[in-house]
């Protein structure tokens, strides 16, 4: 979450804002009734149908098909993403994908980057494109290239 902030204050702030952005995000759900019993159970539903169940891997998953899923008001699902985790849904979805295709791509490295694309639930070139790139700083080839040689020619890589 701080890392989030960090980036957000950077990008678009001072850094001595960072408590400004928590105590809106507070703000913002004041008045919401969600306790933090009940947020917690959420935070675990979404991390196991998230990490478990890997439902990020569909590709017309959405934030209330999300909060079908585990049962619980689309709003609180919101609620609890943006709090817990300083992210919006897609934000969080795109994290989880941009991890998993990281994985295959170092795990598959016969698997070609649209196949991997799709598997982690990605519809567009483009959009997957620019995640992988806005997380890791390179394209997914250049990715796999990368941690190719550093893994299998350390030597090189310092």
């Amino acid at each position: 979450m701080k890392q989030l902030l960090k980036h957000l204050m950077t990008r678009y702030g001072k850094e001595s804002d960072l408590g400004k952005v928590s105590e809106s995000i507070q703000e913002k759900y004041r008045k919401s009734g969600l306790t933090q019993e009940q947020a917690l159970l959420i935070k675990q539903k979404i991390n196991q149908a998230l990490e478990g169940d890997k439902l990020y891997r569909n590709n017309e998953i959405g934030l209330g098909e999300l909060a079908n899923y585990i049962q619980q008001d689309r709003y609180k699902v919101s609620e609890v993403i943006n709090t817990y985790y300083a992210m919006n849904f897609y934000a969080l979805l795109n994290s989880y994908r941009i991890n998993e295709a990281k994985h295959l791509l170092m795990s598959n490295p016969l698997l070609s980057v649209k196949a991997i694309m799709y598997e982690v639930g990605f519809n567009s070139k483009n959009s997957f494109y620019l995640a992988f790139k806005r997380d890791t700083g390179l394209s997914p080839n250049d990715f796999r290239t990368t941690e190719y040689y550093s893994y299998h020619h350390p030597q090189l890589a310092s």
